[in-house]
């Protein structure tokens, strides 16, 4: 099991959706108390779940190798980057042009990164490539390559009105600025890698019961050479007794 303790921002506030705020590039990736576990975990993924972790459509790569790019040059304290490789908070040392800059991402962070970009022929930005790890109640080979409203389709709050919000925020997108989001969610069960169909969709869990909370820091960067978008989200699980305190904590403030 491996949970985090505490949560860098109130995930209780009620904010109507998309709960969009900006972001400063100093604070977009984050390294917490899990990330030796977490990456762990990652390599483990990566490793022994092929396509359902890692993949990529073709022509992506342009975009990937400037996600990787921009991923070394906001790296939090902790890290150390000496020419092409990088010492992480753990100890383990990455040489950067060991393997493709999606699997390099998945060996240094603990964000997923999902790569969207706006084909040109179409309304929508798509879903290109992801290293996705930790999905919460999705698949990667279900949503790779489609566009937004297809990705979003099991999801009954994006409605009409919501899918052209969102699409003007990622129309919107400008190279160094920055936007994050979060979600909550209760589970029962707090295994980071969660797959599931669309077809078989997570029954909703009693907040009352849960033993387990479930928290997505999802933030978006816009790259300017690929004019991709980066998708970044950072899972956190806390149990029970965690999440209320935080809970507790951000009341009364």
């Amino acid at each position: 099991m491996i949970l985090q303790t505490r949560l860098p921002y109130n995930a209780f506030e009620a904010r109507p959706l998309p709960s969009i705020q900006l972001l400063e590039m100093d604070n977009w990736l984050h390294v917490d108390d899990a990330y030796a576990d977490q990456m762990s975990e990652r390599a483990r993924l990566i490793a022994t779940h092929g396509r359902d972790v890692l993949d990529r459509c073709p022509g992506s790569d342009d975009a990937e190798t400037e996600a990787l790019d921009t991923v070394l040059r906001h790296l939090p304290r902790g890290f150390d980057v000496d020419g092409r490789q990088v010492q992480c908070p753990d100890g383990r040392v990455v040489d950067v042009d060991d393997a493709p800059p999606l699997e390099i991402l998945g060996q240094i962070i603990q964000e997923d990164i999902c790569l969207m970009r706006k084909s040109d022929d179409g309304p929508e930005h798509s879903l290109i490539a992801a290293v996705l790890c930790f999905p919460a109640s999705w698949r990667l080979q279900e949503k790779l390559g489609r566009h937004l409203v297809g990705i979003h389709a099991p999801v009954p709050e994006y409605d009409d009105r919501l899918a052209r919000k969102v699409q003007r925020l990622f129309d919107g997108m400008k190279s160094g600025r920055a936007l994050w989001r979060f979600n909550a969610l209760w589970y029962e069960d707090p295994t980071l890698y969660q797959p599931r169909s669309a077809e078989t969709p997570r029954p909703a869990q009693d907040a009352g019961s849960a033993p387990f909370f479930r928290s997505e820091r999802q933030c978006l960067v816009q790259l300017p050479r690929s004019g991709a978008t980066i998708f970044s989200i950072h899972t956190y699980v806390l149990d029970r007794t965690a999440a209320l305190a935080e809970k507790q904590t951000a009341q009364a403030v």
